[in-house]
């Protein structure tokens, strides 16, 4: 891959998403059963596993637990993580209970944490070692509580009205089918007190094929730019092995859907995207 042209990253990137297109027209038909979201050019079965993220998390935490080295791959990182922090206070000032879903090292919690001090934490990962790094920085930082969750997001169990904050950073991009995504956003929606809110960072997708295949490349260059093109042609290697991004438009539409009375998007460049929704 190193030395591509533009035009034969753009076809390379084109061949990669190429399913993109079809999956959102099948959306938009609403057929989710006979047409299973498949990102990457690979379908949900040939996607890693559980296990295999779980290991690739359980083996860089330490990268994970610095902003500057465990997020280098995702753009304007920091400036969605300060924003989610000031906005999630402002919603919901009086916030007593957070739950952070796929909380890695624990950064978007330590960043609510110097808004909204003092808050009853729960942290949920697939990986314990993460869950005991994030929780000696979430205790650390001054949290009232903190509690430890090692699962999947799809198995969480749902008890509702318990959480008055709930954050999601670069997780629910590994959620396979469109029933997965549904599901997982009507428990977190039970989960929130009236008023609740959940804030996202994540890889997005676009609706059109024609803005995806710019806002890939346009990712592209970023990665280039940072640290080369090999280091682009690792990160998207392990995007079509590990990933499965939906669109921010369908991820706002399926918040409504769910319940939420209102949405609204933060912050997005390229393929990442900053947004949230209130109970």
């Amino acid at each position: 891959m190193k030395g591509l042209q533009t035009g034969s990253l753009r076809r390379w990137k084109r061949d990669i998403y190429a399913e993109c297109a079809l999956a959102v027209s099948c959306l938009l038909l609403t057929c989710y059963e006979s047409c299973p979201m498949e990102s990457a050019s690979q379908g949900p079965s040939s996607k890693s596993t559980v296990e295999e993220i779980r290991e690739r998390f359980d083996n860089d935490v330490e990268r994970f637990s610095n902003l500057e080295t465990g997020q280098t791959a995702t753009v304007d990182a920091a400036l969605a993580m300060n924003l989610v922090a000031q906005t999630a206070s402002r919603v919901t000032p009086q916030g007593k209970r957070l739950l952070d879903i796929g909380c890695g090292a624990g950064n978007y919690t330590l960043a609510l944490l110097q808004q909204l001090p003092g808050l009853d934490v729960t942290l949920l990962d697939l990986s314990q070692p993460m869950l005991d790094r994030a929780e000696q920085r979430v205790r650390e930082a001054g949290a009232s509580s903190v509690k430890t969750v090692q699962g999947d997001i799809r198995k969480l169990p749902v008890e509702p009205g318990t959480c008055d904050i709930i954050l999601a950073a670069a997780v629910l991009h590994h959620l396979r089918t469109p029933a997965e995504w549904e599901q997982v956003f009507a428990n977190l929606y039970k989960m929130l007190t009236p008023g609740g809110a959940i804030w996202i960072f994540d890889l997005v997708e676009s609706s059109d094929p024609a803005v995806n295949e710019v806002m890939w490349e346009r990712y592209g260059q970023y990665l280039t730019a940072f640290k080369g093109e090999d280091y682009r042609d690792h990160v998207f290697a392990y995007i079509a092995q590990e990933d499965s991004p939906q669109s921010l438009m369908y991820q706002l539409q399926l918040l409504q859907r769910v319940g939420f009375s209102h949405v609204d998007v933060l912050h997005k460049n390229s393929c990442f995207a900053a947004f949230g929704a209130v109970k």
